[in-house]
C-alpha cells in the first residue's frame, strides 16, 4: 500500500536526484508506532517524512536561491494558488505536502475532535525556514559555528516535524500532559533530544547516505575547522559525547519529569534507539544492519 502510494504521487519520477527509499522510511514509522493499534498512523507518518526527504533534496539539489525563498512563502501561505508560481516540481511537492498534511488534519479532528492544520502547517513552515538557512550559507559561503549548525540542524533532521504530526495522530489527551498545542510553539527537549542524536550520528562521516550528494556541510567537518589540531578521532570521540548527552536528557525527559504519555515517551525512545541502525554504513556504503533489522521485521 505504501510503495503503491509513493508511485502514484510520482515524485521520484518527476524529480530524478530526489531520494526513492520509501521501505526505508517506512521503517522508521514501523518502529516509532509500535502495535497493530496504530498501522494506520504509521502508513500516514511514512508520508510525511517521504514529503520531508524530497523537501530536502529539492533544496539542497534542485532549486536556485530564488524558487527556494518561492517555495517557503508559498508554505508559510498555505494556499494552493500560492504555488502557482513555483516551478513544475515544486509545485507538484506542493500539492502533495498540502494534500497529505490536511488529510491528516481532518483524520485527527475526526478520532480526537481537535483539527491541528494550523501547527501542522505551522511545522512546515518552521522546517523550510531551518533549509533556507542552510540554503543561504551555502549560496553565501557563509561558513557556521559547528553548534550553531547543530541548533539548526535538530530542525532541518525533521524529527521535530514528524513528532508533531504523531503527537496530534495520537490525540492530546494520549500523547502529553497538557495542552498538546502549547507544545508545538517550542521544541520539547525530548523530541530536540532525538534530532541531536540523528543529526550527530547522520554526520559521523562514515554515514554517508548512498543516495545523497548535497553540500550542506556536516558538524564532524565544522569542529575540524574550530579546532585544527583535533583529530578524526577526537572530533569522533566528541561527537559520542554528545549523542551520550543526548541520551542522558532523552531518558530524563522521558522517564522523569512525565511531560508525556508514556507511549508518546515511547516513540521518541523508539526513534532514538533506531538512529544508530539507520546509519550504520559499512566500507560499501551498504547498511547490513538495517537490512537484517528490515527482513526481521517484515518476513
Amino acid at each position: 500500500m505504501q510503495c503503491r502510494w509513493w508511485m502514484n504521487l510520482g515524485l521520484a519520477q518527476e524529480i530524478p536526484v530526489a531520494r526513492d527509499q520509501v521501505l526505508k522510511w517506512y521503517t522508521w514509522s514501523m518502529t516509532i508506532l509500535e502495535g497493530p493499534s496504530f498501522s494506520r498512523y504509521r502508513v500516514e507518518i511514512t508520508k510525511i517524512i517521504s514529503i520531508a526527504y524530497v523537501v530536502d533534496d529539492i533544496f539542497d539539489l534542485v532549486g536556485t536561491m530564488e524558487e527556494l525563498s518561492l517555495f517557503t512563502e508559498a508554505i508559510k501561505m498555505w494556499d494552493l494558488e500560492a504555488a502557482d508560481s513555483l516551478p513544475c516540481f515544486m509545485r507538484s511537492c506542493y500539492k502533495a505536502l498540502y494534500t497529505i498534511t490536511n488529510e491528516m488534519a481532518d483524520m485527527a479532528e475526526k478520532e480526537h475532535g481537535l483539527n491541528p492544520v494550523d501547527h501542522l502547517r505551522k511545522a512546515w513552515a518552521v522546517l523550510f525556514d531551518g533549509f533556507m538557512v542552510e540554503a543561504k550559507w551555502l549560496a553565501t559561503d557563509q561558513v557556521p559555528s559547528a553548534d550553531e549548525y547543530l541548533r539548526n540542524g535538530v530542525i532541518t533532521s525533521g524529527v521535530p516535524l514528524a513528532f508533531v504530526h504523531i503527537l496530534f495522530l495520537l490525540g492530546h489527551h494520549h500523547a502529553v500532559s497538557g495542552n498538546a498545542a502549547e507544545l508545538t510553539d517550542s521544541i520539547p527537549p525530548a523530541i530536540t533530544s532525538a534530532s541531536k542524536i540523528l543529526r550527530l550520528w547522520d554526520d559521523m562521516g562514515s554515514a554517508k547516505d548512498e543516495a545523497q550528494e548535497g553540500l550542506d556541510g556536516s558538524y564532524r567537518e565544522l569542529y575540524l575547522m574550530e579546532h585544527p589540531a583535533a583529530t578524526a578521532g577526537d572530533v569522533e570521540e566528541h561527537m559520542h559525547r554528545l549523542i551520550a548527552k543526548g541520551w542522558q536528557e532523552l531518558n530524563r525527559e522521558c522517564f522523569s519529569r512525565r511531560t508525556f504519555s508514556s507511549c508518546f515517551a515511547q516513540a521518541c525512545l523508539n526513534a532514538a534507539r533506531m538512529v544508530s541502525v539507520m546509519y550504520m554504513y559499512d566500507k560499501e556504503q551498504r547498511l547490513p544492519v538495517l537490512e537484517d533489522y528490515m527482513r526481521m521485521l517484515l518476513l
